[in-house]
């Protein structure tokens, strides 16, 4: 049996569970502060992943994977990286790969989430679902542990027999993984469900490699002694938390968990360090809460429409702003050392001309499009009218379109999610080496409007107002 040889130690450890919208930053760095071993990110989807691109963000010391629409899908820092396991959701072998080798260099191992019973994960043959497809696992984690430098992990349910189960995990094994994290509940079971300990253990007993029990919250996990009485009646080699670190991270901690309000507020600062979505912080904090949500500070809490309201109902108000004017400040000396340059469209080796842009639907009205904008341009030029070409790369479904106007061709090197996206963002790339205007490019961008000032909404269907508003008289030539 080959095991990768870069491999994470899986043997006694305590272990912070992927858990969906808890798994981020601020959580994983608590989690590690109150005493966990290695700590698991949220399942992240791989066609997501796919789209996204590895930033190093200086102002936060962190390496980001941000998504074509600047939203940061994963975050990482230094402190974690060898300890942090990257959860993936995946139903393809050669996506999978794909996926760890992007983030192969930012975190200490890889996990194939096999367990989820959810539906986002179960419909597209991820999770739970691939249970009842050996054949399937055996080629993802068989591809993951030849094609990666990290540890290979898989997490699971049980199946309804525990002799299908049995039969299933040692073909795991023979994979080369490295370790096993075990829910001990089938897939139709729910948290009011007992956790089979039993089930856990023979599993355990049956393979070579660390075993990881997982799904102990409800039954047995309240504090630190409680978490190793569940690895003895499981004989795990070690034991992964879930939502008893949800409600109290420093659940880790062998001098026993720390005060509600002291956990809340060590939470506040990580994320706030870590520029954490106000959205994601608040529902983090709400599980925290749980049946204190009804009192004054919960009520704060719920009523919170921002990271620093959330702060000032915590009594982290000055901290919160000296953060953010700290963070401000590192900002504007990178922007000084490198300003940003626009990029300009730049024709490679075939003759195609090329620039990074994407189409925002939301940036424009109904009535004005790039393509619309184009194809007006074309008319008063007496050239023909544009051609697409689209084409659809097989692994993470994405399109990429080439226009051809007037014999030169013209595309986006961003690939993007659907056909007509990606015609927009090419009719954009032929506008911008044209010198026509930025109609609609950024958000801030102003509304048309009639010389009365208002609104232009049904005349922006004639076409030589629309050449007027969209070109102006600011474009070049014709090709």
């Amino acid at each position: 049996m080959i095991v990768n040889s870069l491999s994470l130690c899986y043997h006694n450890k305590l272990i912070l569970a992927p858990m969906v919208r808890v798994g981020t930053l601020p959580m994983r760095l608590l989690a590690l502060d109150y005493g966990a071993d290695i700590v698991y990110c949220e399942e992240l989807i791989d066609l997501k992943m796919l789209q996204c691109k590895r930033v190093v963000n200086e102002a936060l010391s962190t390496v980001d994977f941000v998504a074509p629409d600047d939203r940061v899908v994963f975050r990482t820092c230094e402190r974690e990286q060898s300890r942090v396991v990257f959860q993936m959701g995946t139903s393809d072998a050669e996506r999978a790969l794909a996926v760890a080798k992007l983030v192969e260099n930012d975190v200490a191992g890889i996990d194939v989430n096999m367990g989820c019973p959810k539906e986002y994960s179960t419909k597209g043959g991820m999770g739970a679902a691939l249970l009842s497809d050996p054949d399937k696992i055996e080629k993802i984690l068989s591809t993951l542990v030849k094609g990666t430098r990290r540890p290979v992990t898989c997490k699971i349910r049980l199946l309804p027999s525990l002799e299908d189960t049995l039969s299933l995990v040692k073909r795991i094994e023979r994979t080369g993984i490295a370790a096993i994290a075990v829910h001990g509940r089938k897939r139709e079971e729910r948290p009011q469900h007992p956790v089979s300990c039993e089930a856990i253990k023979a599993i355990a007993e049956t393979l070579s490699i660390p075993v990881i029990a997982n799904g102990g919250s409800h039954d047995h996990i309240q504090k630190y002694l409680d978490i190793e009485d569940f690895r003895q009646a499981t004989a795990a080699s070690s034991v992964m938390v879930a939502r008893a670190a949800m409600w109290n991270p420093s659940v880790f901690l062998k001098e026993g968990p720390r005060p509600l309000e002291e956990v809340m507020q060590k939470y506040i600062r990580y994320a706030v360090q870590y520029d954490n979505h106000h959205t994601n912080t608040k529902y983090c904090l709400c599980q925290m809460l749980r049946e204190q949500l009804e009192s004054p500070q919960g009520r704060l809490l719920h009523a919170a429409q921002s990271s620093q309201e959330i702060c000032e109902a915590f009594g982290l108000g000055a901290f919160y702003k000296e953060t953010t004017r700290e963070l401000e400040a590192r900002r504007a000396q990178l922007l000084a050392r490198s300003p940003e340059e626009t990029e300009e469209p730049a024709e490679d080796t075939s003759g195609v001309i090329k620039m990074a842009v994407k189409f925002d639907r939301r940036a424009y009205s109904p009535q004005i499009t790039p393509k619309m904008c184009l194809l007006e341009w074309c008319r008063r030029e007496k050239l023909a009218q544009p051609v697409y070409e689209t084409v659809q790369r097989p692994m993470d479904r994405l399109f990429c379109s080439v226009v051809t106007v007037a014999e030169q061709k013209y595309q986006s090197t961003l690939w993007d999610k659907s056909k007509k996206l990606a015609e927009q963002a090419a009719a954009i790339v032929c506008l911008r080496s044209q010198g026509l205007p930025r109609v609609g490019w950024v958000r801030r961008a102003p509304p048309c409007t009639s010389a009365s000032g208002r609104p232009l909404t049904k005349t922006l269907g004639t076409p030589q107002l629309r050449s007027q508003l969209c070109l102006g008289s600011s474009a070049r030539s014709p090709l």
